[in-house]
């Protein structure tokens, strides 16, 4: 049979765990060794007889109900062996408890109900966010991505990041993850060419991995990055040359980029997670006229944080890419986002992102039409065909797809639902 005081110590450490001292004495280690036969002895018999029935809550209250173990003046706990320091619940609970509601609290925002109206962040609280050195930490991440790591620590690193995102390797072309020399070069691991078919019957495909956030038609030339919440398109493309010869001078900015009446333009915004595959592809077949780049902050764009700021996407850096496909006027736009600053796109090598000094409200174009230094570019701009690899992000962000086609066509998504590379996207 276990001694009282093997018990008492059993019951101490379950009383540590939650943050509750089993007992306080005064004086010095003799008296508070002392003090805790003096206890033990007089409770041993109740507390057997509860631990043995397995009535620990009751075991709980006697024991801390007993005025004989506890002192109010010692920071010292006996266990009957010796001293052990007392625990300090506080600062345990503060950290635990605010951990665990800011994550209560960032799952509500990415799980608000459709239905139910987003709260709009304030001008002051957008201001405050971007204050945020986001622009300073995206480059240092950059740097720290990297940094060639050890043979030894490359398994265990990248195991933990497959665990906590989900990442399934077994798609990947290269599953040994010493491969991997750093962790950008495991970000944008290629995948095996036949996990991601190309759907034959859609004329759009999705372009990256990733979640529906947001699809329809362009109204009033204000789109919708989650529904409730827009931002302007002639802020987000920035201006455009007219396409629609029978336009008025007073036609909206839609209307202006519309090669027919008989059209209408749709968009589709496709979110990228940490833990998807981070290059995004041709979703047709089209041509690339004009790179237009925006520098500007690195906010997350997280479908909780997309829902609390208004024109999240015109704030943000990105990589906005023009053309023309059969339809009409096709655009795809890579938003960057908190160190995602690196936004590559294979064929345009003096595309430079997230740079030190950048003036707000600008932008950078570059025109492909005739451009002989940039690789596959011919008369009429760059020719990409459906399924073809575009570019790369550093880690995870935005797709969103804004493109002219006839008012009869017709999307095969659901919001939030997952979609890879080469699914469809609708139909005609």
């Amino acid at each position: 049979m276990k001694s009282p005081l093997t018990y008492l110590s059993q019951l101490f450490q379950v009383f540590s765990v939650l943050g509750r001292p089993v007992c306080e004495v005064v004086g010095s280690r003799e008296g508070a060794w002392r003090a805790g036969l003096r206890s033990s002895s007089a409770l041993t018999h109740d507390v057997i007889r509860h631990v043995r029935k397995h009535k620990m809550a009751a075991a709980f209250r006697r024991v801390w109900s007993s005025g004989r173990v506890f002192s109010q003046s010692c920071r010292c706990i006996s266990t009957g062996r010796g001293l052990l320091p007392a625990p300090r619940p506080l600062p345990f609970l503060l950290v635990t408890g605010g951990g665990y509601l800011g994550y209560k609290q960032y799952q509500k925002w990415g799980q608000q109900e459709d239905g139910a109206p987003p709260p709009v962040a304030t001008p002051t609280q957008v201001a405050l966010y971007r204050s945020f050195p986001t622009r300073l930490l995206s480059r240092a991440w950059g740097r720290l991505n990297g940094v060639e790591l050890p043979t030894w620590l490359r398994k265990p690193i990248y195991s933990l990041y497959i665990w906590t995102f989900g990442v399934n390797m077994q798609e990947a072309a290269v599953e040994d993850l010493h491969h991997y020399r750093n962790l950008g070069e495991f970000f944008r691991r290629r995948l095996k060419p036949a996990v991601r078919p190309l759907c034959a019957a859609s004329c759009l495909t999705s372009p990256a991995d990733g979640r529906i956030l947001h699809f329809g038609r362009v109204k009033n030339s204000e789109v919708e990055q989650v529904k409730g919440v827009t931002y302007s398109l002639e802020n987000f493309l920035g201006p455009q040359k007219r396409q629609c010869k029978d336009s008025s001078s007073s036609s909206s900015f839609r209307d202006d980029i519309l090669s027919s009446p008989d059209s209408d333009l749709f968009h589709v915004v496709i979110y990228l997670a940490p833990g998807d595959y981070h290059c995004f592809h041709s979703p047709t077949d089209w041509r690339v006229e004009l790179r237009r780049h925006f520098p500007g902050s690195l906010m997350s764009v997280n479908p909780g944080v997309a829902r609390w700021i208004k024109e999240l996407f015109c704030l943000n850096e990105r990589v906005v890419l023009t053309g023309q496909w059969q339809q009409g006027f096709f655009s795809l736009t890579a938003v960057g986002a908190t160190n995602v600053g690196s936004i590559r796109i294979y064929f345009d090598q003096e595309l430079q992102t997230n740079t030190p000094r950048y003036s707000k409200g600008s932008f950078h174009d570059r025109s492909y039409i005739a451009d002989q230094t940039v690789k596959f570019a011919g008369e009429g701009g760059v020719t990409l065909q459906k399924g073809e690899a575009v570019g790369e992000f550093n880690l995870g962000s935005t797709i969103v797809l804004l493109f002219e086609a006839p008012k009869d066509f017709s999307f095969n998504l659901q919001p939030g639902q997952r979609i890879r590379v080469g699914e469809g996207l609708g139909s005609l």
